[in-house]
């Protein structure tokens, strides 16, 4: 292209998302082969055994009785309040860090993610997340005129990787005042891996010993996308009390949706969380957040705040939609355990896994990988260091005969 009108900092080069661009091909395979010949674990949204969405009849059953006037209004610029009431309550679920909370409505957890990247990082600042990560903190962070900087996630032993973490820290805190490390627990997207409480416990026993320096500023980002489909109960959440009294100079915020845990994926809502020790850093995030909000997406979606607060409001609705939310997580950890176990039958090789709807492989020709298994209509999708698998969409038979037939094709490569 010789001629241009796109500003500068706008103009990317033309490429599709390999996400929908594989899963366009395993839809394709489908009408031609049929569902129950093809493999498709591409997009990360829970699937009935038959490849049908799955949408909460507890969720959706609130959305349709909710008169259309209700439905249509607009939504405050923060949220509604009974919506950030319903979100702070249940999100920390009786693991609510003694801390000064402030939370505010963004159209998924992507809006959350992006006005914790664009309101706490500079210009040109390196923003620290793990080698294995979603690949749009990327494009956020291109967009906002920031750069992704990477640690190893994963140690010799299969752990998170504190030593690489620390290292890869102390780097870019050489040479920035401020740093936002991102954090993707539980259930990490691509990999299923959950950061323990003695992870955590390392991580912040770090992060406080840098923060002795007054004159930088850290920032800790937790992406909590998939967390009402980790572990058995509410466990997975009990890191959140280790953010209490932290000191000023360190910030955490986390990235909320309802995406996943209410399956409202179209609907585009969710959460940015503020914690910190000190009130006037919590009020200052409020009113940054509210002003980025207006900037962007002037407001969210009224429809499914409604529909989050009339859940928790009623106790009867609470009962019916924890019932089948843990209906579908005994569904998924099936699911994962079938694929696990198939796995280690044949010897093939996987990242450990914890929670969640993703399974990753490692490997050196990712994209060859995922074009061979076309020909066997296993679906994959291709990442910079591997192939994932996402057991949400698989049914649990396929996902135990899958990993015959994936082994099989990555030993030809």
């Amino acid at each position: 292209m010789t001629f241009s009108m796109v500003a500068k900092h706008a103009k990317w080069p033309a490429k599709a998302d390999a996400i929908f661009a594989i899963a366009g091909k395993a839809e394709e395979a489908i009408k031609k082969y049929g569902k129950e010949n093809v493999t498709n674990s591409t997009l990360g949204a829970l699937m009935d055994d038959n490849g049908k969405l799955i949408a909460f009849d507890s969720v959706f059953g609130v959305l349709k009785d909710t008169p259309n006037e209700e439905l249509s209004a607009y939504a405050p610029i923060a949220g509604m309040p009974e919506y950030l009431t319903a979100v702070e309550e249940t999100f920390f679920a009786g693991y609510k860090p003694q801390a000064h909370i402030r939370v505010v409505a963004t159209p998924g957890g992507t809006g959350a993610l992006k006005v914790a990247m664009w309101n706490y990082t500079e210009e040109g600042d390196e923003i620290l997340t793990s080698d294995w990560f979603w690949s749009p903190y990327q494009t956020i962070s291109e967009e906002a005129g920031r750069k992704i900087t990477t640690f190893q996630l994963f140690s010799e032993e299969g752990n998170f990787n504190v030593a690489d973490f620390k290292e890869k820290f102390k780097a870019i805190l050489n040479k920035q005042d401020r740093l936002m490390a991102i954090i993707n627990t539980p259930a990490q997207n691509p990999t299923g891996y959950s950061v323990s409480d003695e992870e955590w416990d390392e991580i912040l026993d770090f992060v406080k010993e840098e923060a002795k320096n007054p004159d930088k500023k850290i920032i800790l980002l937790v992406d909590t996308a998939y967390i009402d489909f980790a572990g058995v109960a509410d466990e997975r959440r009990a890191f959140f009390t280790k953010f209490s009294n932290l000191p000023e100079n360190i910030f955490v915020m986390a990235a909320f949706s309802t995406s996943k845990g209410y399956t409202m994926y179209g609907l585009r809502l969710g959460a940015l969380i503020g914690m910190s020790s000190n009130v006037e850093i919590a009020d200052e995030f409020r009113v940054s957040s509210l002003h980025s909000g207006r900037a962007n997406w002037s407001n969210g979606n009224r429809g499914a705040m409604v529909v989050v607060s009339e859940i928790f409001k009623s106790k009867e609705l609470t009962e019916a939609y924890t019932k089948e939310k843990n209906q579908y997580k005994a569904m998924l950890r099936k699911r994962a355990d079938a694929f696990v176990e198939a796995s280690n039958e044949v010897g093939l090789e996987l990242l450990p896994y914890r929670d969640g709807f993703f399974v990753s492989l490692p490997c050196d020709k990712p994209y060859e990988i995922s074009e061979a298994l076309v020909e066997k209509n296993i679906f994959m999708v291709p990442l910079g260091k591997g192939i994932r698998f996402a057991v949400c969409a698989v049914s649990e038979d396929k996902c135990r005969k899958a990993p015959k037939i994936i082994k099989e094709v990555m030993d030809r490569f």
